[in-house]
């Protein structure tokens, strides 16, 4: 997948020769937020760069969105079961945590 602006590894997509994810651009964007405001967010980035994401995005906006979805499920399964093994060794502390949790919901 050759672009000017993003390139893909690591499992996933950034901008050529930063750090920043495409993932980033992409939330920003569809969040209502211009290039300038994006450029602003992430000052290592040049317009140019921003506006060569977007464009990127939207011109595979079906394979990006499918791609994010994924990896969003993936990062919410990773969770489910660090705190899954987080609750199998301290029980006692999670206890106490779901009971105050509870005592906190009963005085709204």
């Amino acid at each position: 997948m050759e672009n000017a602006y993003v390139e893909q590894h690591d499992g996933g997509y950034w901008l050529k020769g930063s750090r920043v994810s495409l993932d980033s651009i992409v939330y920003e964007f569809n969040d209502g937020a211009p290039p300038e405001s994006i450029r602003r967010a992430f000052p290592t980035l040049s317009l140019e760069q921003v506006y060569g994401a977007i464009t990127f995005y939207l011109s595979k906006q079906a394979e990006i969105d499918s791609y994010r979805a994924e990896s969003e499920e993936v990062f919410e399964q990773q969770g489910r079961e660090i705190n899954a093994r987080a609750r199998a060794e301290r029980p006692e502390l999670f206890a106490r945590l779901d009971k105050a949790r509870q005592e906190r919901k009963a005085t709204k």
